[in-house]
């Protein structure tokens, strides 16, 4: 149990981390010009940009209200040292290292700087980030999302009243400040009750196929097969869905929350409306069978067989 506790806090909770960065410089005529790539140097700053960007990297951010994404624009001019507290300046984000050193810049030099932050789980390359730009001259990043900086876990034997063959768990969690270590830990916990879920399938329906449950089976068949689009979801969760190729009611109850929560800028607000949804037709998310469904379609034709003439 703390093996597996440890190895979902260190690589399956949320968090927040600059994914992508676009950096304007603007020279003395007020020409603007993009940085392409980390390997080109700005004039005028101190840092060259594969610092900058790992100044970036080292940020611990977060969003207010759970949001999933959000752009943050910035406008510098020197002489300045810019530091993480700069970029909660009328902004809606919190650094939790504003210490942080970003970057130095000389007199005259001024900078626009755009980042993009995401809601993620452990570690992306920026290659993968790569994939997701849509605008030309911003540069991907390496994000680390992951809260968790440190986790490890002992057992020792404990003493229960008279009995001293019990083992006690230890264990010890670090974070960045974005996530209390009891928080991360309930969350490790829920990931580890849904993936042992699947392997609880015991079989609740009534022994015999009768007529009425021929019935029930085809009707719960076809809810399954139902598209996805008959949920009524949101755009982005719709979109979340459809780039984790799930099509039908059916694929998505057997997808478990961290199954979900993995899909890219997915986040917790879209899970939830996910979980409403299901909740509606009395299903939801990591199921291994549907005997409450088939219990409330078995009373829904009851109530129908009592009301007919």
């Amino acid at each position: 149990m703390g093996n597996t506790l440890r190895r979902i806090l260190l690589s399956s909770i949320q968090g927040y981390a600059i994914s992508a960065v676009r950096i304007t410089r603007h020279d003395a005529d007020g020409a603007q010009h993009v940085v392409s790539s980390e390997f080109e140097t700005i004039p005028g700053v101190s840092e060259d940009t594969i610092e900058l960007l790992n100044n970036l990297k080292q940020l611990r951010l977060q969003l207010p209200d759970d949001e999933e994404q959000a752009t943050f624009l910035y406008e510098f001019a020197g002489p300045v040292d810019i530091k993480g507290a700069d970029l909660m300046k009328d902004k809606a984000i919190k650094v939790f290292n504003p210490n942080t050193h970003l970057m130095s810049m000389s007199d005259g030099v001024k900078i626009d700087m755009e980042i993009q932050v995401d809601l993620g789980r452990g570690y992306v390359p920026s290659e993968v980030n790569e994939k997701y730009i849509e605008v030309v001259g911003t540069i991907p990043m390496d994000a680390i999302f992951s809260p968790v900086s440190k986790a490890r876990y002992s057992v020792e034997p404990t003493r229960v009243g008279h009995r001293s063959d019990y083992d006690k768990l230890i264990l010890e969690i670090w974070t960045d400040g974005t996530l209390k270590p009891e928080d991360a830990l309930a969350e490790a916990a829920k990931i580890a009750k849904d993936h042992f879920s699947i392997f609880v399938n015991f079989d609740e329906g009534e022994p015999g196929l009768d007529e009425e449950s021929d019935e029930l089976d085809e009707r719960i068949k076809a809810i399954l097969a139902t598209p996805v689009e008959e949920l009524e979801l949101s755009v982005r969760s719709s979109n979340c869905l459809k780039n984790a190729n799930i099509k039908t009611i059916g694929d998505l109850t057997r997808k478990t929350e961290d199954d979900i929560a993995k899909t890219r800028n997915f986040g917790k607000k879209s899970l939830q409306e996910i979980k409403d949804r299901l909740k509606e037709w009395n299903l939801g998310l990591g199921m291994t069978d549907y005997a409450e469904l088939r219990e409330h379609l078995k009373l829904e034709k009851q109530k129908e067989e009592i009301h007919e003439p």
